[in-house]
Protein backbone atom coordinates (compact mmCIF):
# COMPACT_ATOMS: atom_id res chain seq x y z
CA UNK A 1 0.00 0.00 0.00
CA UNK A 2 1.23 3.35 -0.71
CA UNK A 3 0.41 4.59 2.73
CA UNK A 4 2.44 1.96 4.16
CA UNK A 5 5.89 2.88 1.82
CA UNK A 6 5.21 6.78 2.72
CA UNK A 7 6.02 5.51 6.29
CA UNK A 8 8.87 3.49 5.81
CA UNK A 9 11.44 5.71 6.07
CA UNK A 10 12.29 6.49 2.48
CA UNK A 11 10.38 9.34 2.27
CA UNK A 12 12.16 12.15 3.56
CA UNK A 13 11.66 15.55 5.05
CA UNK A 14 14.20 17.17 2.23
CA UNK A 15 11.59 15.61 -0.39
CA UNK A 16 8.59 17.39 0.84
CA UNK A 17 11.14 20.65 0.53
CA UNK A 18 11.63 19.61 -2.65
CA UNK A 19 8.32 18.87 -4.40
CA UNK A 20 7.04 22.12 -2.91
CA UNK A 21 9.73 24.26 -4.00
CA UNK A 22 9.53 22.85 -7.00
CA UNK A 23 5.71 23.85 -6.98
CA UNK A 24 7.04 26.91 -6.34
CA UNK A 25 9.71 27.39 -8.77
CA UNK A 26 7.85 25.91 -11.89
CA UNK A 27 11.30 24.26 -13.52
CA UNK A 28 13.88 22.03 -11.88
CA UNK A 29 16.89 24.38 -12.72
CA UNK A 30 15.22 27.44 -10.74
CA UNK A 31 14.57 24.36 -8.04
CA UNK A 32 18.43 23.50 -7.96
CA UNK A 33 19.05 27.33 -7.77
CA UNK A 34 16.84 28.02 -5.11
CA UNK A 35 17.54 25.08 -2.80
CA UNK A 36 21.53 25.57 -3.87
CA UNK A 37 22.05 21.62 -5.41
CA UNK A 38 23.05 20.58 -8.54
CA UNK A 39 20.24 19.91 -11.37
CA UNK A 40 20.34 16.23 -11.08
CA UNK A 41 20.15 16.15 -7.29
CA UNK A 42 16.76 17.55 -8.07
CA UNK A 43 15.54 15.13 -10.53
CA UNK A 44 17.32 12.52 -8.66
CA UNK A 45 14.68 13.55 -5.66
CA UNK A 46 12.46 14.21 -7.53
CA UNK A 47 12.34 10.38 -8.83
CA UNK A 48 12.85 8.90 -5.29
CA UNK A 49 8.88 11.00 -4.11
CA UNK A 50 7.51 9.69 -6.91
CA UNK A 51 8.69 5.82 -7.01
CA UNK A 52 7.54 5.86 -3.04
CA UNK A 53 4.08 7.06 -4.52
CA UNK A 54 4.16 5.10 -7.95
CA UNK A 55 2.45 8.17 -9.65
CA UNK A 56 3.65 11.12 -11.50
CA UNK A 57 4.12 14.65 -9.64
CA UNK A 58 4.82 16.76 -12.45
CA UNK A 59 4.08 17.24 -15.73
CA UNK A 60 6.78 18.22 -17.67
CA UNK A 61 6.59 20.61 -20.44
CA UNK A 62 8.66 22.11 -23.22
CA UNK A 63 9.17 25.31 -20.72
CA UNK A 64 9.14 23.71 -17.00
CA UNK A 65 6.82 21.38 -15.34
CA UNK A 66 2.74 21.90 -13.26
CA UNK A 67 1.75 19.51 -10.86
CA UNK A 68 -0.39 16.44 -11.99
CA UNK A 69 -3.90 15.21 -10.65
CA UNK A 70 -1.88 13.43 -8.10
CA UNK A 71 0.76 15.98 -7.53
CA UNK A 72 -1.59 18.77 -6.46
CA UNK A 73 -3.00 17.09 -3.47
CA UNK A 74 0.04 15.58 -2.62
CA UNK A 75 2.03 19.03 -2.27
CA UNK A 76 -0.80 21.16 -0.71
CA UNK A 77 -0.17 18.49 2.09
CA UNK A 78 3.44 18.25 1.81
CA UNK A 79 2.68 21.93 2.95
CA UNK A 80 0.68 21.45 5.55
CA UNK A 81 3.37 19.56 7.07
CA UNK A 82 6.21 21.83 6.84
CA UNK A 83 4.10 24.26 8.12
CA UNK A 84 3.57 22.40 11.33
CA UNK A 85 6.93 21.45 11.41
CA UNK A 86 7.91 24.87 11.28
CA UNK A 87 5.36 26.14 13.89
CA UNK A 88 6.30 22.85 16.27
CA UNK A 89 10.05 24.42 16.02
CA UNK A 90 8.73 27.82 16.80
CA UNK A 91 7.02 26.49 19.86
CA UNK A 92 10.13 24.95 21.07
CA UNK A 93 12.27 27.76 21.20
CA UNK A 94 10.18 29.88 22.72
CA UNK A 95 9.39 27.67 25.41
CA UNK A 96 13.03 27.02 25.97
CA UNK A 97 13.57 30.84 26.10
CA UNK A 98 10.27 31.20 28.63
CA UNK A 99 7.38 32.47 25.99
CA UNK A 100 5.15 31.01 24.30
CA UNK A 101 4.77 33.44 21.16
CA UNK A 102 2.08 35.23 20.22
CA UNK A 103 -2.04 34.30 20.70
CA UNK A 104 -4.39 35.93 18.07
CA UNK A 105 -8.08 35.89 18.94
CA UNK A 106 -11.42 37.57 17.60
CA UNK A 107 -14.08 38.73 19.61
CA UNK A 108 -17.45 40.10 18.77
CA UNK A 109 -19.44 41.58 21.50
CA UNK A 110 -20.70 38.61 23.14
CA UNK A 111 -17.85 37.70 26.02
CA UNK A 112 -15.92 40.61 24.56
CA UNK A 113 -17.08 42.01 28.11
CA UNK A 114 -16.19 39.84 30.83
CA UNK A 115 -15.10 36.14 29.55
CA UNK A 116 -12.30 37.37 27.73
CA UNK A 117 -10.33 40.01 29.86
CA UNK A 118 -10.28 37.70 32.73
CA UNK A 119 -9.36 34.98 30.81
CA UNK A 120 -6.40 37.23 29.42
CA UNK A 121 -5.72 38.78 32.43
CA UNK A 122 -5.47 34.98 34.48
CA UNK A 123 -3.50 33.75 30.97
CA UNK A 124 -1.06 37.25 31.59
CA UNK A 125 -0.62 36.52 35.25
CA UNK A 126 0.61 32.92 34.04
CA UNK A 127 2.74 33.61 31.20
CA UNK A 128 3.83 37.46 31.04
CA UNK A 129 5.73 37.51 28.05
CA UNK A 130 3.04 35.87 25.69
CA UNK A 131 1.64 38.21 23.58
CA UNK A 132 -2.22 38.43 22.96
CA UNK A 133 -3.37 40.22 19.72
CA UNK A 134 -7.42 40.70 19.98
CA UNK A 135 -8.95 41.38 17.00
CA UNK A 136 -13.14 42.70 16.59
CA UNK A 137 -14.96 42.01 13.79
CA UNK A 138 -18.11 41.08 13.00
CA UNK A 139 -18.91 37.11 12.99
CA UNK A 140 -19.28 36.28 9.44
CA UNK A 141 -15.57 38.24 8.98
CA UNK A 142 -14.34 36.39 12.33
CA UNK A 143 -14.87 33.04 10.49
CA UNK A 144 -12.79 33.88 7.44
CA UNK A 145 -10.16 35.00 9.35
CA UNK A 146 -10.39 31.94 11.35
CA UNK A 147 -10.53 29.79 8.25
CA UNK A 148 -7.42 31.51 6.77
CA UNK A 149 -5.05 30.66 9.80
CA UNK A 150 -5.07 35.02 11.20
CA UNK A 151 -6.85 33.70 14.05
CA UNK A 152 -6.17 31.21 16.75
CA UNK A 153 -9.57 31.16 17.96
CA UNK A 154 -12.55 33.76 17.77
CA UNK A 155 -14.87 34.25 20.96
CA UNK A 156 -18.41 35.23 21.28
CA UNK A 157 -21.90 33.96 20.57
CA UNK A 158 -21.95 30.51 18.83
CA UNK A 159 -23.64 30.41 15.24
CA UNK A 160 -26.23 27.84 14.52
CA UNK A 161 -24.56 26.88 11.70
CA UNK A 162 -20.23 27.31 11.02
CA UNK A 163 -18.44 25.51 8.08
CA UNK A 164 -16.94 21.80 8.10
CA UNK A 165 -13.90 22.92 9.13
CA UNK A 166 -14.62 24.90 12.40
CA UNK A 167 -16.36 23.90 15.48
CA UNK A 168 -17.61 25.34 18.12
CA UNK A 169 -17.56 24.65 22.33
CA UNK A 170 -20.39 26.87 24.52
CA UNK A 171 -18.87 27.99 27.72
CA UNK A 172 -21.90 29.87 29.34
CA UNK A 173 -25.02 30.85 28.51
CA UNK A 174 -25.86 35.00 28.53
CA UNK A 175 -29.53 36.36 27.81
CA UNK A 176 -30.22 38.95 26.34
CA UNK A 177 -31.66 42.17 28.15
CA UNK A 178 -32.63 45.64 27.52
CA UNK A 179 -30.71 48.29 28.56
CA UNK A 180 -30.68 52.00 29.27
CA UNK A 181 -29.13 54.51 30.94
CA UNK A 182 -28.57 54.90 35.24
CA UNK A 183 -31.38 57.65 35.02
CA UNK A 184 -33.01 56.89 31.60
CA UNK A 185 -36.80 58.29 32.52
CA UNK A 186 -38.14 55.02 31.81
CA UNK A 187 -36.63 53.54 34.77
CA UNK A 188 -39.30 55.61 36.68
CA UNK A 189 -42.11 53.71 35.25
CA UNK A 190 -43.50 50.11 36.18
CA UNK A 191 -43.71 47.10 34.29
CA UNK A 192 -42.36 48.37 31.44
CA UNK A 193 -43.41 46.55 27.54
CA UNK A 194 -41.58 46.46 24.26
CA UNK A 195 -44.76 48.94 23.10
CA UNK A 196 -43.85 51.22 25.89
CA UNK A 197 -40.51 51.80 24.50
CA UNK A 198 -40.69 51.98 20.66
CA UNK A 199 -40.84 55.98 21.22
CA UNK A 200 -37.78 55.56 22.53
CA UNK A 201 -34.55 56.17 20.13
CA UNK A 202 -32.69 52.69 20.37
CA UNK A 203 -29.39 51.24 18.70
CA UNK A 204 -29.83 48.19 16.91
CA UNK A 205 -27.38 45.59 15.74
CA UNK A 206 -26.05 46.06 12.21
CA UNK A 207 -28.01 43.83 9.47
CA UNK A 208 -26.60 40.19 8.47
CA UNK A 209 -26.31 38.76 12.67
CA UNK A 210 -28.23 36.90 14.49
CA UNK A 211 -29.29 39.11 17.21
CA UNK A 212 -30.66 41.37 14.28
CA UNK A 213 -32.88 39.01 12.82
CA UNK A 214 -34.17 38.02 16.91
CA UNK A 215 -34.74 41.44 17.89
CA UNK A 216 -36.85 41.98 14.37
CA UNK A 217 -38.53 38.66 15.34
CA UNK A 218 -39.51 39.91 18.31
CA UNK A 219 -40.97 43.17 17.59
CA UNK A 220 -42.74 41.08 14.84
CA UNK A 221 -44.34 38.42 17.57
CA UNK A 222 -45.84 41.74 19.24
CA UNK A 223 -47.34 43.27 16.43
CA UNK A 224 -44.69 46.36 16.62
CA UNK A 225 -43.06 48.19 13.92
CA UNK A 226 -39.32 48.43 14.62
CA UNK A 227 -38.41 52.34 16.39
CA UNK A 228 -37.76 54.63 13.76
CA UNK A 229 -35.64 56.73 15.48
CA UNK A 230 -32.65 53.97 15.83
CA UNK A 231 -28.82 53.83 15.00
CA UNK A 232 -27.11 50.48 13.74
CA UNK A 233 -24.09 49.47 15.36
CA UNK A 234 -21.91 47.11 16.59
CA UNK A 235 -19.17 49.09 17.94
CA UNK A 236 -19.01 48.77 21.63
CA UNK A 237 -17.21 52.12 22.38
CA UNK A 238 -19.82 54.30 20.05
CA UNK A 239 -22.26 52.03 21.53
CA UNK A 240 -21.81 52.64 25.15
CA UNK A 241 -21.28 56.21 24.80
CA UNK A 242 -24.15 56.92 23.02
CA UNK A 243 -26.04 54.55 25.87
CA UNK A 244 -24.63 56.40 28.30
CA UNK A 245 -25.15 60.25 26.91
CA UNK A 246 -28.43 59.76 25.49
CA UNK A 247 -32.07 57.99 25.90
CA UNK A 248 -30.78 55.41 23.20
CA UNK A 249 -32.19 52.13 24.11
CA UNK A 250 -30.47 48.94 23.48
CA UNK A 251 -30.47 45.25 23.52
CA UNK A 252 -27.58 43.74 24.91
CA UNK A 253 -26.11 40.59 26.51
CA UNK A 254 -26.71 40.73 30.36
CA UNK A 255 -23.27 40.67 31.58
CA UNK A 256 -22.35 43.96 29.79
CA UNK A 257 -25.16 46.01 31.92
CA UNK A 258 -24.04 44.09 35.00
CA UNK A 259 -20.73 45.18 35.06
CA UNK A 260 -21.27 48.46 33.82
CA UNK A 261 -22.68 50.92 36.92
CA UNK A 262 -23.60 53.47 34.29
CA UNK A 263 -26.05 51.04 32.82
CA UNK A 264 -28.86 49.59 33.98
CA UNK A 265 -30.96 46.38 32.36
CA UNK A 266 -34.77 47.16 32.00
CA UNK A 267 -37.29 44.86 33.24
CA UNK A 268 -38.89 44.11 29.75
CA UNK A 269 -38.49 40.41 28.95
CA UNK A 270 -37.13 39.28 26.13
CA UNK A 271 -37.04 35.59 26.36
CA UNK A 272 -36.99 34.21 23.01
CA UNK A 273 -33.32 35.99 22.85
CA UNK A 274 -30.82 33.81 24.73
CA UNK A 275 -27.50 33.45 23.54
CA UNK A 276 -24.77 30.42 24.01
CA UNK A 277 -21.18 32.15 24.17
CA UNK A 278 -17.99 30.10 23.39
CA UNK A 279 -14.87 29.51 21.54
CA UNK A 280 -14.20 28.74 17.95
CA UNK A 281 -11.38 26.86 16.53
CA UNK A 282 -10.65 24.92 13.29
CA UNK A 283 -10.81 21.37 13.31
CA UNK A 284 -7.65 20.62 10.89
CA UNK A 285 -5.23 22.92 13.09
CA UNK A 286 -3.60 21.99 16.57
CA UNK A 287 -3.84 25.22 19.12
CA UNK A 288 -0.02 26.50 19.56
CA UNK A 289 0.74 26.38 23.43
CA UNK A 290 -0.69 29.89 24.13
CA UNK A 291 -3.71 29.31 22.77
CA UNK A 292 -4.29 26.37 24.19
CA UNK A 293 -3.51 28.47 27.58
CA UNK A 294 -5.64 30.70 26.96
CA UNK A 295 -8.55 28.46 26.14
CA UNK A 296 -7.91 26.72 28.87
CA UNK A 297 -8.71 29.78 31.14
CA UNK A 298 -11.35 30.88 28.90
CA UNK A 299 -13.22 27.40 30.19
CA UNK A 300 -12.53 28.26 33.68
CA UNK A 301 -14.05 32.29 32.97
CA UNK A 302 -16.80 30.40 31.52
CA UNK A 303 -17.60 28.05 34.48
CA UNK A 304 -17.63 30.67 36.67
CA UNK A 305 -19.80 32.94 34.35
CA UNK A 306 -22.55 30.62 34.56
CA UNK A 307 -22.57 30.42 37.79
CA UNK A 308 -23.04 34.16 38.15
CA UNK A 309 -25.65 33.95 35.98
CA UNK A 310 -27.82 31.27 37.60
CA UNK A 311 -27.56 33.45 40.96
CA UNK A 312 -28.43 36.78 39.06
CA UNK A 313 -31.11 34.73 37.94
CA UNK A 314 -32.16 33.19 41.40
CA UNK A 315 -32.12 37.40 42.70
CA UNK A 316 -34.87 38.59 39.73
Amino acid sequence: MVADRLLDGRLKIRHLVLVTTIADEGTLLRTAESLHVTQPVVTRGLREVEDVLGVSLFERLPRGVTPTEYGRPFIERARSILAELRTAGEEVRLLKSGQLGTVTVGTHLAGSNLLLPRAIAALKAEHPQLTVIVREATPDTLQQLLLAGDLDLTVGRLSPAVPVRLEQERLHQEPIRLVARTGHPVHGRSKVSLADLVSFPWIFPVAQTALRAELEAVFFQEGLPLPTDRVECTSMLTLRHLLVNSDVVAALPMFIAVDDGALRILDTPLNSIRRSVGVTVRKDRTLSGGAAALLTHLRAEGSRLSALEREHARTQ
